[in-house]
């Protein structure tokens, strides 16, 4: 069984970024599937993995500072944690399938925590602006004097 599988409950009806978070759960499935395979592939998966979290955090990161997000906003932190720990495992770790094993449950049971409330709230950010995901846009940007956002955007942090 799969530690993580796409469901309408990790939807966010932000199609661009809905179906970033469905490869990331794809790819996370699969490097779970590869544990227990060979080990050109399962290096080849963690590659792919990896590759897609840091354009995919990359992406998010760009968004949340065209919308006034300061840089080290909560959101941002735990991108780059968990960026950080993946690059530990690829660097150091590759080879050792329990950490990997550990690596995917942790990443499963992260995600959809942090998909719900603090991706939830970019998204509703981005809706409140009119943020154009595709060219970078705003139709309804923050005041030119608004302080940066610090939190992470949802109910639970400050603005």
């Amino acid at each position: 069984m799969s530690a993580l599988t796409w469901s309408e409950a990790l939807a966010l009806q932000h199609p661009q970024m809905d179906d970033t978070h469905r490869e990331f759960v794809d790819l996370l499935t699969e490097l779970e599937a590869a544990i227990d395979g060979p080990a050109d592939a399962l290096a080849a998966s963690l590659e792919r993995f990896v590759a897609h979290t840091e354009a995919h955090f990359a992406q998010e990161d760009r968004w949340m500072g065209a919308l006034g997000f300061a840089a080290e906003n909560c959101h941002a932190f735990q991108h780059a944690h968990v960026l950080q720990l993946l690059a530990e495992v690829k660097a150091k770790h590759a080879a050792n399938l329990p950490l990997l094993r550990q690596l995917v449950a942790g990443l499963a049971e992260w995600f959809p925590q942090h998909a719900q409330m603090m991706d939830a709230a970019l998204a509703q950010t981005m809706a409140e602006q009119g943020f154009d995901a595709t060219r970078g846009e705003t139709e309804r940007p923050r005041g030119a004097n608004a302080a940066p956002i610090t939190g992470c955007g949802s109910v639970s942090c400050s603005d």
